[in-house]
């Protein structure tokens, strides 16, 4: 048996709420015969009568108004998909996927939510801290819609990557400790300072900071997450160095902050899958995060 058609099911819901053929004609603004027709071609596709047709009135038969009954729930359940639709298409109720490195995402996040909250209600945004050569590999097999990650990256095939931040890195100091106006690699090679875990883009750009002066970079020890290592200079470990943040922690408001001579900042991009370009939550994600571009 063929399907059933919704607007030959609204022109029998509406011959049952207003009682007439020419009535539902003129609501629906169909002509008498489009609704004679679509009674008939229902009828002759479930082979039974569903109305008789009175001089005044138009009367269900069980069939018919049983056959009404399932059809408002139908109609009511295709203008509710319909609704949905349209709201995926505009970027609602969708679900973006964002790769961002520990360094990132603790000040980002409340932010950014409480902006697509406010500008685009319904976007559902899935974090996943990762890094930076974590987020593009998984950008480019299709497991996140948009990544933070340190400069540079090589940007394969299908991704896009445009600048985002250049954050100032300054020195971190436990309270008490004895600090130059500036600090130097010299001078920071000379402390038990605690740096960040070989692979990390941080590593990277001290290292980078260290050979500038010829040394290279001696820490006391390393760790892969800004917040540990936050945390023990803040118990007196150590100084170290990292991103400005503004506004900052409760930890780091304790803590003594200098700049760095040479100075030193660290680059982040936002790269996001060319495919993914046009999709509405994206794009409201996307222009979430380019409010933050050199402003936290």
């Amino acid at each position: 048996m063929r399907r059933l058609n919704l607007d030959q099911l609204q022109t029998l819901v509406a011959v049952a709420d207003l009682g007439t053929l020419a009535a539902a004609a003129q609501a629906l603004h169909l002509s008498p015969p489009a609704v004679s027709l679509h009674i008939q071609e229902l009828e002759a596709r479930l082979d039974t009568p569903l109305l008789v047709r009175g001089k005044r009135q138009a009367q269900l038969m069980p069939a018919g108004a049983l056959l009404a009954e399932g059809g408002r729930r139908l109609l009511a359940d295709s203008e509710s998909l319909l609704r949905q639709v349209r709201k995926r298409a505009e970027g609602f109720g969708a679900s973006v996927r964002i790769g961002a490195s520990a360094g990132v995402s603790p000040l980002l996040l409340p932010e950014l939510l409480q902006w697509l909250a406010e500008h685009a209600p319904g976007v559902e945004l899935r974090l996943e801290v990762v890094s930076s050569a974590q987020a593009m590999q998984r950008l480019a097999t299709g497991h996140l819609d948009l990544a933070l990650v340190g400069l540079p990256q090589p940007v394969p095939s299908g991704l896009e990557m445009r600048a985002w931040r250049n954050d100032p890195m300054e020195l971190f100091a436990p309270p008490q400790m004895q600090l130059p106006d500036q600090i130097t690699p010299e001078w920071l090679n000379a402390q038990p300072w605690i740096g960040f875990a070989a692979g990390t883009q941080m590593h990277r750009l001290l290292s980078q900071w260290f050979a500038q002066a010829g040394l290279l970079p001696q820490p006391r020890m390393e760790m892969s997450f800004p917040e540990g290592i936050r945390a023990l200079v803040a118990a007196g470990h150590g100084p170290t160095v990292l991103p400005r943040e503004e506004p900052m922690d409760a930890v780091s408001r304790t803590l003594q902050q200098r700049g760095l001579s040479p100075a030193l900042t660290r680059p982040l991009g936002l790269a996001c899958r060319s495919a993914a370009q046009q999709d509405p939550a994206v794009q409201a994600v996307v222009r979430g995060l380019m409010r933050f571009a050199d402003t936290l």
